[in-house]
């Protein structure tokens, strides 16, 4: 039963689109209608306002930690719950089953089961960040790196790979960009 419930919050508290909230709160409307239109802090970046998509990471990657640190107290699996917390964000109900592409999401999650493998894998993707200035692109070797870098430090990292593949699996559109030479960098 405490396995359910820490599923049910894991996927709520990921449901929670701080994104689109924050800005409708700053008077900017639907985050959905501009950029990429998704909900994460990268595209609230191009509404031009900083301080709302420092904002929107900080509460994309509470969600995820808060996700697994309550299930665990609950003593169910925190790896489980913070998956959920990551579908809950993708795949929010409250906007029709559409959602970020989960990586600060994904993020909390890795620092609740593990806060080395968070700490490592938030440096490679600000390492790449610096270097392209592509956002996606950070995302995509973080997680791509994030299943190796778990195995070295947690004995059975078995959700961090599905955390992982399902975020590149979100970013399929980039990928396309990606490879035509398109996507937009970090600022544009």
């Amino acid at each position: 039963m405490n396995t359910a419930i820490a599923l049910a919050i894991g996927f709520l508290l990921g449901s929670i689109p701080f994104g689109l909230l924050l800005t409708r709160y700053a008077g900017l409307g639907d985050i959905r209608r501009i950029g990429s239109g998704s909900i994460g802090a990268t595209n609230v970046l191009r509404t031009g306002r900083k301080d709302l998509a420092a904002a929107t990471v900080l509460l994309d990657v509470l969600k995820g930690t808060a996700a697994v640190l309550i299930a665990d107290h609950l003593g169910a699996p925190g790896a489980l719950a913070g998956l959920a917390a990551v579908l809950g964000h993708t795949l929010t109900p409250w906007l029709r089953f559409e959602g970020g592409k989960g990586v600060a999401t994904g993020l909390g999650a890795l620092l609740g089961i593990a806060w080395p493998v968070g700490v490592a894998v938030a440096a490679i993707w600000l390492l790449t960040a610096v270097l392209s200035r592509i956002s996606s692109l950070s995302a995509l070797l973080a997680c791509a790196a994030s299943p190796f870098v778990a195995l070295t430090i947690v004995p059975y990292p078995w959700p961090v790979p599905i955390i992982a593949v399902w975020i590149v699996w979100r970013h399929r559109s980039n990928i396309a960009r990606l490879r035509a030479g398109t996507e937009p960098r970090i600022g544009q």
